[in-house]
C-alpha cells in the first residue's frame, strides 16, 4: 500500500507520525513538526506499507479460517 492510500490523516500505529495532505509531521501535546528528512520519511512511508500489508495478510487469514468453518457447518 503506498502511503498515498492512507487516509488524509491518519497515525502511524500508535506512534507520534501523522501522515496529513502527503506530508508526515510529528505530533505531541504541545505542538507538531514537520517531518522534512527525506531518509526518515522514507521510512515512515516504509514502515506504513509494512502495516498495511500485516494488515491484509491479517485479514485474509482471518477470512480463509472463518470460509473454513462455515464451510464444516
Amino acid at each position: 500500500m503506498s502511503p498515498s492510500i492512507l487516509r488524509t490523516t491518519e497515525r502511524l500505529a500508535g506512534t507520534p507520525a501523522v501522515r496529513r495532505g502527503g506530508h508526515w509531521w510529528l505530533v505531541a501535546s504541545t505542538g507538531s513538526l514537520l517531518a522534512s528528512d527525506p531518509a526518515f520519511t522514507s521510512e515512515l512511508d516504509r514502515f506504513a506499507a509494512d502495516l498495511a500489508a500485516a494488515d491484509q495478510a491479517v485479514a485474509e487469514v482471518v477470512a480463509s479460517h472463518t470460509a473454513q468453518h462455515e464451510a464444516r457447518r
